[in-house]
């Protein structure tokens, strides 16, 4: 019988970041970069500009380029929402 190899060495990325203690912190990162992206496609997709997005959220277009920015982490869930909605697409959030 043959040994099984191990495939990878050290520890995982989870495990790093956790004893980084920057964990959740990653991951609400990139949940906010994935969700930009994705509105950004479907805004692309629909043929929407900043200004007009901004219209139809009866926003300014300041606030779209905040729910825009992957960086910027200051947009509420009812924005993210408002925003999805007019794209066509919905905002779904779970506990796992």
């Amino acid at each position: 019988m043959t040994a099984k190899k191990k495939k990878h060495w050290g520890s995982t990325l989870d495990d790093f970041l956790k004893e980084e203690g920057i964990c959740e912190e990653a991951k609400a990162q990139v949940a906010k970069e994935v969700i930009a992206w994705q509105i950004q496609q479907a805004m692309k997709k629909e043929g929407l500009t900043k200004k007009r997005m901004a219209e139809l959220m009866e926003t300014s277009r300041t606030q779209v380029d905040r729910l825009l920015n992957p960086r910027d982490h200051n947009v509420t869930l009812a924005t993210l929402e408002k925003a999805a909605a007019i794209v066509g697409r919905q905002l779904r959030l779970e506990l796992v």
